[in-house]
């Protein structure tokens, strides 16, 4: 089965050179660990429309079965990810946050204000994770052995 992943992070600050994105790269390590190959990576800005694009362009070539973004995910007026993902998807997966929700409650009570999103578009799941590198740690880490299970089904060799 391929397990081929792209990392895509929303950040102005990231974006502008202003700080450098931690919680992109850690989630990179952690699917490299977990044998997945990463396709690509790139880092926007916090831009509704750009990120469509880039989340439209990277499920639409096909090159990547999972596309995990990080950041973008929380109360700030520019936090947008989850509803460039939305616009994105043509089918949504909400057990997917659920489930990081769920088990992030467990450490921390802050984990209720995350806004994360899943969905399905073509055959690449997307979903969301936080932009702090201990809760991409903490998310990923909470889903990375079903997400093998749900490319599996994505791609039509059954349960």
């Amino acid at each position: 089965m391929s397990k081929r992943a792209f990392v895509l992070t929303s950040s102005d600050s990231g974006f502008a050179g202003e700080r450098e994105d931690v919680s992109g790269p850690t989630a990179m390590e952690l699917l490299r660990q977990a044998g997945w190959e990463i396709v690509g990576y790139a880092l926007l800005p916090d831009d509704r429309w750009q990120l469509t694009q880039k989340l439209c362009q990277v499920c639409d070539s096909g090159e990547a079965d999972l596309l995990l973004t990080t950041g973008g995910t929380g109360f700030s007026a520019r936090d947008c990810m989850p509803e460039a993902t939305a616009d994105a998807a043509e089918r949504m997966v909400p057990g997917i946050p659920e489930a990081m929700r769920w088990y992030s409650l467990q450490i921390t009570p802050r984990a209720m204000l995350s806004r994360a999103a899943a969905g399905i578009r073509k055959n690449t799941l997307i979903v969301n994770l936080p932009g702090s590198p201990k809760a991409v740690r903490e998310n990923l880490g909470a889903i990375l052995e079903t997400l093998d299970h749900a490319i599996h089904m994505m791609h039509g060799q059954g349960h």
